[in-house]
């Protein structure tokens, strides 16, 4: 089995990427999908949450208000890391239970683990491989703007809220440029897959 971390930043096209790795045959673990269930309604980690942010953060339906949550963070870093702090541990011990049984299911496995704050949390480590799907901070801030309408200063925002994503493309095993066409983002990810299914 190989275990490859894969990442980027915001608006590098990251979730594209995953989903054609997860169409050539790899085990895909959602790092955005466990953070989603370490805070469901019920769940000791949104107890959490609410005991250290307060009642503001839940929806009136009880679930954790994300936009509200987003303007805590993006505004205070010290909120970002305690929010980070609750959910990461919970969000990697559900993603070790996932690797272990795509292991036994398949000794030769490729598994992906799609975590967006991979380099932010210091989880390198944990990987045979780590991917970063790139594309220029200049190219980041259009495609934001053009997603959530336009706002510079969010935008902006929202990119300084992570690593850079030109540090991180230096400390990455393998980088999938993501400037060009689908078609050329394809033929990367099967040239790089064929890769780690040759070492897994």
């Amino acid at each position: 089995m190989i275990l490859v971390g894969l990442t980027g930043s915001i608006a590098t096209g990251k979730s594209t990427v995953a989903r054609m790795l997860k169409r050539l045959g790899a085990i895909l673990i959602d790092g955005d999908e466990l953070a989603r269930r370490a805070v469901a309604p019920g769940s000791d980690g949104l107890k959490r949450v609410v005991e250290r942010f307060g009642a503001g953060v839940l929806t009136a339906a009880g679930e954790l208000d994300r936009a509200a949550m987003r303007r805590i963070i993006f505004a205070d870093p010290g909120a970002r890391a305690e929010l980070e702090a609750i959910i990461h541990p919970l969000v990697l011990a559900e993603e070790e239970r996932l690797i272990q049984a795509a292991g036994r299911a398949d000794p030769r496995a490729v598994v992906v683990v799609d975590l967006p704050l991979l380099y932010e949390i210091k989880a390198e480590g944990r990987y045979d491989k780590v991917i970063v799907v790139y594309v220029d901070r200049r190219t980041q801030l259009d495609r934001v703007m053009a997603r959530d309408g336009g706002d510079r200063a969010a935008a902006e925002q929202a990119l300084a809220a992570q690593m850079d994503i030109e540090t991180k493309r230096a400390r990455a095993d393998f980088v999938v440029d993501n400037r060009g066409g689908l078609a050329e983002t394809e033929a990367q990810v099967a040239r790089l897959y064929r890769r780690l299914e040759a070492s897994a």
